[in-house]
């Protein structure tokens, strides 16, 4: 019937009007033949792509970013084989060679068989929500760093410092590496800053703090502020005799400084005291045994006159 025939059109017609007048770009992809049956025309304003450029699924594929393109075209296919409705965000690329994310919702059409016929979806452009995200993700690292940064001296925290001999800790226990400690104490700093003042004695404890991270020189290595006038290096995977070479290291590091003391009882100069130990960790023993081991070590190093370094393995 004519009169049919001229109210299926308008339908139609009304039905493509909403379609291309909403921000979401309509499209369908017959399944057989894997040729676009239809595309919005929004595609170009959006990515620059003439709406009677995208013929084929292999059009969608090569406009999507090399980083994404396997494991999204992989996905969908999948999807779309059982039959599943999906999403899938990915980044498309432009035709100036920019890119712009989109957020494809798809779904799958079966004929009476309950076969495959097409694919109809919306692509969304998500590009600002994908900023919003990764700002996010950047604040929260920042943060994250921030939480676990000494705020006098930059280098870790206490909870830093926990956090990783913990870490190294069961790492040790499973390899059978050893773990070291060296805890170091700048002598006679009460003095320091009744002598010098707070201020004077927080600019030097950054310059410490600074040198002794200088001798943590490998990835694993963390130089933290324990407390105070205290610090920790946490040596990972290092026996008793390179402990030692890091601890004396320290040592000629904080003397080369030369940072005046004059109410020191070692000397002229701010010098430290450091214990050092060694062990094999094993799960019957908590990362706590290893702390209080060295830090009796360095009360025997304060014992025995101080600007010295006191050892001891197991």
């Amino acid at each position: 019937m004519p009169e049919e025939k001229e109210a299926l059109d308008s339908d139609n017609a009304v039905y493509r009007t909403l379609l291309e007048s909403t921000r979401a770009i309509p499209w369908k992809i017959d399944w057989a033949t894997m040729k676009f049956a239809y595309i919005g025309p929004q595609i170009e304003s959006l990515l620059g792509w003439s709406q009677d450029s995208w013929l084929t699924a292999e059009d969608w594929a090569t406009r999507m970013h090399p980083d994404d393109r396997e494991a999204v075209v992989n996905f969908c296919i999948s999807q779309s084989k059982a039959g599943v409705d999906h999403e899938a965000d990915y980044r498309a690329l432009t035709q100036d060679n920019g890119y712009v994310w989109i957020r494809d919702v798809v779904h799958v059409v079966r004929n009476e068989q309950g076969e495959v016929d097409s694919l109809i979806g919306f692509m969304f452009d998500i590009s600002e929500r994908k900023r919003a995200e990764e700002k996010l993700i950047s604040l929260q690292k920042e943060l994250e760093a921030l939480s676990f940064m000494d705020s006098l001296t930059g280098i870790a925290n206490r909870r830093k410092f926990d956090a990783t001999l913990d870490l190294e800790w069961t790492s040790a226990s499973r390899s059978g590496q050893p773990l070291s400690l060296i805890m170091i104490d700048v002598d006679f700093f009460k003095q320091y800053n009744d002598h010098y003042g707070h201020a004077q004695g927080d600019e030097t404890l950054k310059v410490i703090a600074h040198t002794l991270a200088l001798a943590a020189t490998r990835p694993r290595d963390i130089a933290a502020r324990f407390g105070g006038e205290e610090f920790m290096l946490v040596l990972p995977e290092t026996d008793e005799k390179a402990a030692l070479q890091v601890a004396e290291r320290c040592h000629r590091l904080v003397e080369k400084l030369r940072i005046p003391h004059a109410v020191s009882q070692t000397g002229k100069h701010i010098t430290v005291s450091m214990g050092v130990r060694t062990i094999k960790p094993s799960p019957k023993l908590a990362p706590r045994y290893l702390i209080e081991a060295v830090d009796k070590l360095l009360y025997q190093a304060k014992q025995n006159g101080r600007n010295r370094i006191e050892s001891e393995n197991v």
